[in-house]
């Protein structure tokens, strides 16, 4: 029989997850439920979260909603205590919740800061900080922060989410190398562009600060090539499952984050240059 005091990869496991009710953490916690682990969506959007939930215990998997704000710790506390005690183990917290605030510095307020930092970062140091401690105690356990390819390179016109996503990164490696000696793993996910409500900049999941059409908006995305985040969901997990330190999905971002490596001033200058273009196609429209 299998231990309890080991981390289980993934049937039997338990794993919660902020940000759980749309996107890539929805996406995360269906797979995740489908390879046999209790799904723990911890959600601001309560209903949206149970809706979710819903759905994949009718399909035969196992799954829990907990209308959760990522910005106020003691709720993160309580939701890592309720599941915990429910349990009796805590395998996985995936620090998933974010907004994206679109738009030149010029064009923001303080407030606008604030409110990315509290989600993108505060929420993110919540989740570890009421994690890490069960995690220590029980010897074992995975926390995987949901960063992005905009916290590897430079993000001209996104510069407040990649500060925030920078900042994430530079904790998941750091908390990696110190957690390692209680057993305890850390992941950071860098996504290149998936396609999430995110990408619309809108209503709850952020705001755009400058009128661009909303067609425009998804023209520029397109480029890219955005991935489901169904398939998005099963690649991260299957590198997850491998204890990978830094997870970049579509792969072929790869390549951006090793030519910054590399170079970081090529880096500043192709980004310079990209955003020189973006704004005279978006200045047309």
């Amino acid at each position: 029989m299998e231990s309890n005091r080991a981390l289980r990869i993934f049937a039997g496991a338990t794993a919660i997850v902020t940000g759980g009710a749309s996107g890539i953490g929805r996406a995360l916690a269906e797979e995740l439920a489908r390879r046999g682990c209790e799904a723990v969506l911890a959600d601001l959007q309560g209903e949206l979260a149970e809706e979710v939930a819903s759905g994949i215990r009718a399909r035969g998997g196992k799954a829990t909603a907990i209308k959760t704000d990522v910005t106020d710790y003691p709720a993160m506390e309580q939701t890592v205590k309720e599941t915990v005690k429910r349990t009796g183990r805590l395998d996985y917290i995936f620090n998933n919740a974010g907004i994206g605030i679109g738009g030149n510095v010029s064009h923001y307020g303080i407030k606008d800061w604030n409110q990315i930092i509290n989600v993108n970062l505060k929420g993110v140091i919540n989740g570890v900080q009421a994690a890490y401690f069960v995690m220590m105690k029980q010897g074992f356990g995975h926390i995987v922060n949901t960063a992005s390819m905009a916290g590897l390179m430079p993000s001209p016109g996104n510069v407040a989410y990649a500060t925030t996503k920078s900042a994430v990164v530079g904790l998941s490696k750091s908390l990696r190398a110190e957690a390692a000696q209680s057993g305890v793993r850390v992941s950071v996910i860098c996504p290149g562009v998936i396609r999430t409500p995110i990408l619309e900049s809108g209503g709850k999941y952020g705001k755009m600060l400058v009128e661009i059409p909303p067609e425009k908006i998804r023209e520029m995305w397109e480029k890219f090539k955005p991935m489901a985040p169904d398939m998005f969901a099963g690649k991260a997990l299957d590198l997850i499952a491998r204890n990978k330190a830094i997870i970049i999905v579509p792969s072929w971002w790869k390549l951006y984050w090793w030519l910054n490596r590399l170079s970081p001033s090529f880096g500043i200058s192709f980004a310079e240059k990209w955003f020189k273009k973006i704004q005279k196609e978006l200045g047309r429209a």
